[in-house]
């Protein structure tokens, strides 16, 4: 008997239920956002139960609301209902990748079904393979966004619950900006008011350009394929480690004692964790090198600081390097100075000198830079408001992710479901590798079950 697979119910194309003046322009992008034309778009979604007396006409009922108040999010966000579009010429030479709001039949909207239960997705050790069909844009990189939608929300349906899957273009948003969105969707979804265009935080579509630039961008190439690539992560296991918050005070109060700090904080303490259990289980020689990559938001960084509500990407990462006989043969204090004296020095100066320096090569990220076996990447955020989003289902049961983006020692933080400072970690290692790590006693001694 083959088992269930995600069976695709219908699709229609969701357009900003108002036009305005603004996204009748091109929008041209920020360095930071073009640098990402060959990476994967952002897959995050929320698992939720289904309501006591949730039938075919409650379904019915949700479909509609969540696209009558998608419609409307679209008319603040609406660079997500666009295209991207490429605007090339010989004399004098341009090529420069813009999003054109204007010719988009808009976001794409799917529905969908799986014969399974919530049990069936969170009960395993590792999250099963199947939860990558809950996503549009499954392998895609961002230059798709030329004929493929920028966003794509899939609803799709369990025997006791509804995961709503949202899938972005990842040169249109970063993480900050991506939780932007659904927490404005949710809120318009919340208000139950028809045609009211009222959110609590509008987002800033001004992009950030280094002085004396743009807001065109000429970027080096004559096609696509001169910058783009496609890459398949190795097969690998992925799995959810929980950290309560009493385990994480213990990790940041034991990193800071260490260190004669008081300085390191929790999400530091916790990425020096990671780090030297992950090297520890991949039993490197001493002298090879291991790297700590952080995302890392410029929003604060710069000066003067943009907004938080800045629509686009403001991030990059930051690394610490050290051998793996140094990272282990020191205590986590030790460790987690090193990630705490990266990210304080990551100043202004350092930001505008990086911008600089991508002005005068105009790169774009190939996600196949990423796949190192040697280091670890700590991505997303615990601080963003993921559990706040709701849809007339109450609150969300998990968060999990789709195929985009993941490598060997890929790491993602989520807020805990409890609050305050829980977080969950979605963690990806080749099977051995994995397999080492729950073997770990100082790892699994953090770890709450």
């Amino acid at each position: 008997m083959n088992p269930p697979t995600v069976k695709f119910v219908s699709e229609c194309f969701i357009k900003p239920k108002y036009s305005s003046e603004e996204s009748k322009k091109p929008v041209y992008l920020a360095p930071w956002d073009l640098m990402m034309l060959s990476v994967h778009y952002i897959q995050k979604g929320l698992l939720f139960p289904k309501p006591p007396g949730f039938d075919e006409n409650s379904l019915k009922d949700l479909l509609q609301k969540l696209k009558e108040s998608l419609s409307l999010t679209l008319v603040h966000f609406f660079p997500l209902a666009g295209r991207l579009a490429t605007l090339q010429q010989d004399e004098p030479p341009l090529y420069t990748v813009y999003i054109d709001c204007v010719h988009s039949p808009g976001a794409r909207f799917i529905q969908a079904s799986l014969d399974l239960s919530v049990s069936d997705i969170l009960s395993p050790t590792d999250v099963p393979l199947l939860v990558q069909s809950f996503f549009d844009h499954d392998r895609a990189i961002n230059h798709d966004g030329h004929t493929s939608s920028l966003l794509t929300i899939q609803v799709t349906e369990l025997i006791d619950g509804v995961f709503i899957g949202c899938s972005i273009n990842h040169v249109v948003t970063d993480g900050t900006s991506f939780w932007h969105f659904f927490n404005a969707w949710s809120e318009v979804f919340k208000a139950k008011v028809e045609n009211n265009l009222t959110i609590s935080r509008p987002p800033i579509h001004k992009h950030w350009f280094p002085e004396g630039h743009g807001p065109i961008l000429n970027l080096p190439f004559t096609h696509q394929d001169q910058f783009t690539s496609r890459h398949d992560a190795p097969l690998m296991r992925e799995r959810v480690f929980h950290f309560s918050s009493e385990s994480l005070a213990k990790l940041k109060g034991k990193a800071n004692s260490e260190s004669n700090s008081t300085k390191i904080s929790t999400l530091q303490a916790l990425s020096a964790h990671i780090w030297r259990c992950v090297t520890r289980a991949r039993g490197f020689l001493p002298d090879e090198k291991t790297n700590c990559r952080l995302a890392i938001n410029n929003r604060t960084r710069l000066n003067p600081p943009l907004p938080n509500d800045y629509f686009g990407n403001c991030i990059q990462t930051v690394k610490a390097t050290t051998t793996a006989g140094e990272l282990l043969g020191n205590s986590l204090g030790w460790a987690a100075w090193q990630l705490q004296q990266v990210v304080i020095n990551h100043t202004d100066k350092k930001v505008l000198d990086w911008v600089d320096s991508w002005i005068q090569t105009r790169f774009i990220y190939q996600l196949g830079q990423f796949f190192d076996t040697s280091s670890i990447m700590m991505g997303s955020s615990p601080r963003f408001d993921m559990y706040g989003n709701e849809f007339g289902l109450g609150k969300a049961l998990a968060i999990r992710s789709g195929y985009a983006n993941k490598f060997d020692g890929k790491v993602s933080l989520y807020p805990g479901i409890e609050g305050g400072t829980s977080m969950d970690l979605e963690i990806c290692l080749q099977p051995h590798f994995m397999k080492a790590l729950e073997s770990d006693l100082e790892f699994m001694d953090t770890v709450c079950f």
